[in-house]
């Protein structure tokens, strides 16, 4: 569905260059760890060396555009200096941070935030078959790039079987590391980004993937073709990306247990956009929601000013109210939705009622009944009934346990493998929670919720009945034989091949069909593209989600029809800064976007309610204010043939009136521009109400859908 790892570090920027984020601030973020010693006095010689150093590389840097690798300094250069540079000498790199911020060269300071990371059928799922059309030449040209956790280059997903060349406009490098096979003409670029240096016992300072996040999400956007593909004979399928000739450049930012600092994800921005590629796919989420202190924000708003569309998740926080993240304009933001295809497990009570269960189990039971027990009355003394609920290590006594299924409520994971491991037969496991990866077990297990769990613990109390039957049973993409499929302790289980599921894994999604775009209209700009997936996606219920396009966005992604939308609403990177001055950012703030400072009372102001040329709208309604009316302005570029006439049809919900004028737009030639308004007026509203309408626009030949959304705050 198409949306609109903590606080330590602090960032510098460099207003001199159009770039907010090279090697200057990149330096400085380094010194985030110490903390400033009071003794230090101006006149240190070490200050003053330290002070002298940076103001030199201030003055001395080249003015060099976005997309440069180089700036003031090499990238090597700062991984070289977190080795050789004491925590001591970093307290001056710091204090001299917050001395230049007063200085006309330093845009600004922003803190450095560390964020979270957040398949066979989906492809065919949302109409993009491996039949369906494609521009083999133009695909090949094109190149995806992920920022994640990394990639496992060996693979079948990535290898280069009848692969030419790189582009020409590929300017990256995949250099020799640990554990890391290298790279080809598929998996062109690979670089790992941790310059803040601090060690990760878990991981690799390397491209490798060890956590499996990145090669499923890079195989998902864009993995080569690769028949008979199964966990274990589940799921069994042809896996693929969207675009399996595109070429893939991954950037590790993402850690296994030190989560993704905002310093690497800048600087990984900075690396993909002088690589040369097309889009970034980027399933990490958290971020800060003011647009200009947010990395994610401005490492995509620079990217944007490039021609690279930058796609991302809105995050795994929902189903509540306002916790959809990288909500920026120029990002393409995607939520998750359901598939055709669920992988569940069936639990029968000996009284014949049946339930289902979540997650998926590579094992096959050899009964098919067996006794069920509920972990509390399975402790092994009444000092750990409270640790035995969750079925923890040594809470259990092994002879109440031996041969029988055992329901926990879920505290961390592994429940399963303790069970099995003193004599049981598997678990099934109580939450309320959802989760964003399709949970696979070590041992026969399933998760139920609460209500369904209240049922079976009265059916383990009862009397009558004693046995159960369980009959085992995402999106499925490539994974890294460096971890087993569950990442849990002692499980014995590794696949190239897994199921996760969750908005990281809709967003490489979307991210291919960009890409797939992309392929046929190589010139589009990343607002074309957007308007492009936004207004042919297939609209979603209400009935569902009662906050409506709130919950799922403008609808389910149509890859095939976004190719040929027909009408786009377009923008360049000038728009968004007048939409940014009309949203209240003032001109210093916006130079870290920008570059350099910009006077918001002196710029032509954005058109309409929000001064944007968006392909949706909303409209924030009062609480007993009496009518709210909002205007909005929008024009549309015919990318379709011509002659042309589209016609427009308003769906309005009750209590809100939508006018469009002109009502008909007719174009003599591709390309023309065409210009309408959208007046809304809207009643009173009970807090909290969503209500939404629509505006379509419509031809012969196409059908192009702007969601409308009127809501009361």
């Amino acid at each position: 569905m198409l949306m609109s790892y903590k606080p330590k570090m602090s960032l510098c920027s460099c207003r001199n260059f159009p770039t907010p984020f090279l090697w200057f601030p990149l330096l400085l973020v380094l010194l985030s760890n110490a903390s400033a010693d009071a003794s230090l006095k101006p006149k240190n010689p070490w200050y003053t060396a330290t002070q002298r150093a940076l103001m030199h590389l201030l003055l001395n840097c080249p003015r060099m555009k976005l997309g440069t690798y180089l700036a003031c300094g090499h990238f090597s250069l700062v991984h070289s200096c977190y080795l050789s540079i004491s925590e001591y000498f970093y307290s001056f790199f710091l204090l001299s941070c917050l001395l230049y911020l007063a200085m006309d060269e330093v845009v600004s300071v922003i803190p450095n935030q560390y964020r979270k990371l957040h398949t066979t059928r989906s492809w065919d799922f949302i109409g993009l078959p491996l039949t369906a059309k494609r521009k083999l030449k133009s695909e090949s040209d094109i190149i995806v790039a992920l920022l994640d956790t990394g990639v496992t280059p060996q693979l079948q997903s990535f290898m280069d079987d009848g692969f030419g060349p790189p582009p020409a406009k590929w300017k990256g490098t995949c250099d020799k590391y640990a554990n890391f096979s290298g790279c080809n003409n598929k998996l062109i670029g690979a670089r790992y980004f941790k310059i803040g240096g601090r060690p990760d016992p878990s991981d690799i300072l390397s491209p490798i993937d060890v956590v499996g996040h990145g090669t499923h999400t890079a195989s998902t956007a864009a993995g080569t073709v690769v028949p008979d593909a199964s966990l274990f004979g589940i799921a069994k399928g042809t896996a693929r990306g969207a675009v399996p000739s595109a070429r893939l450049a991954v950037y590790k930012v993402c850690w296994a247990s030190d989560d993704c600092a905002d310093m690497d994800i800048l600087a990984a921005f900075e690396a993909a956009i002088h690589d040369g590629v097309d889009v970034i796919s980027i399933s990490i989420g958290g971020g800060n929601p003011n647009y200009v202190q947010d990395s994610i924000g401005i490492g995509s708003f620079h990217a944007m000013r490039k021609g690279i569309i930058t796609v991302a998740s809105a995050g795994n926080d929902g189903p509540f109210m306002a916790t959809v993240t990288n909500t920026a304009p120029w990002i393409v933001t995607v939520a998750a939705s359901g598939i055709d295809r669920d992988f569940r497990s069936t639990i029968q009570l000996g009284n014949g009622k049946n339930f289902s269960g979540g997650g998926l189990t590579t094992f096959n039971p050899k009964q098919k009944q067996y006794p069920l027990v509920n972990g509390t009355d399975a402790a092994r003394n009444s000092g750990s009934k409270e640790s035995a609920r969750f079925c923890y290590e040594d809470s259990l006594d092994p002879t109440k346990v031996k041969g029988k299924l055992v329901y926990c409520s879920l505290s961390g994971w592994g429940s399963e493998s303790v069970v099995k491991g003193i004599g049981g037969i598997g678990t099934i496991m109580e939450s309320d929670q959802v989760f964003e990866i399709a949970q696979i077990f070590m041992a026969p297990a399933t998760i139920v919720n609460s209500s369904i769990g209240q049922i079976i613990i009265n059916y383990t109390h009862s009397t009558r009945y004693d046995k159960i039957l369980f009959i085992a049973l995402s999106v499925f993409a490539s994974y890294t034989p460096m971890r087993s499929i569950t990442g849990e302790k002692g499980d014995t289980q590794f696949s190239e091949f897994t199921l996760m599921s969750g908005t990281s894994m809709a967003c490489p999604h979307v991210s291919g069909v960009a890409a797939y775009v992309k392929s046929f209209h190589p010139n589009w700009s990343p607002a074309a593209i957007r308007s492009a997936i936004i207004t042919t996606a297939k609209p979603m219920s209400q009935r569902i989600n009662k906050e409506a396009e709130f919950a799922y966005g403008a609808g389910q992604v149509n890859p095939t029809r976004a190719v040929n939308p027909g009408l786009v609403y377009d923008m360049d990177d000038f728009a968004y800064v007048q939409f940014l001055c009309h949203e209240g950012y003032n001109g210093s703030t916006l130079s870290v976007l920008v570059g350099s400072p910009v006077n918001c009372t002196s710029l032509l102001p954005g058109l309409g309610h929000d001064a944007l040329n968006y392909p949706t709208m909303q409209l924030s309604v009062e609480n007993n204010s009496g009518t709210t009316v909002g205007v909005f302005r929008r024009r549309v570029t015919n990318v379709g043939p011509a002659p042309t006439i589209f016609n427009a049809t308003i769906k309005s919900p009750k209590g809100v009136e939508i006018t469009v004028k002109p009502e008909s737009l007719i174009f003599s030639h591709t390309l023309q521009k065409k210009s309408f308004k959208v007046v809304v007026k809207a009643k009173s509203m009970a807090s909290m109400k969503i209500v939404s309408g629509s505006l379509i626009w419509r031809s012969t030949r196409y059908i192009v859908r702007s969601p409308i959304v009127i809501y009361s705050p």
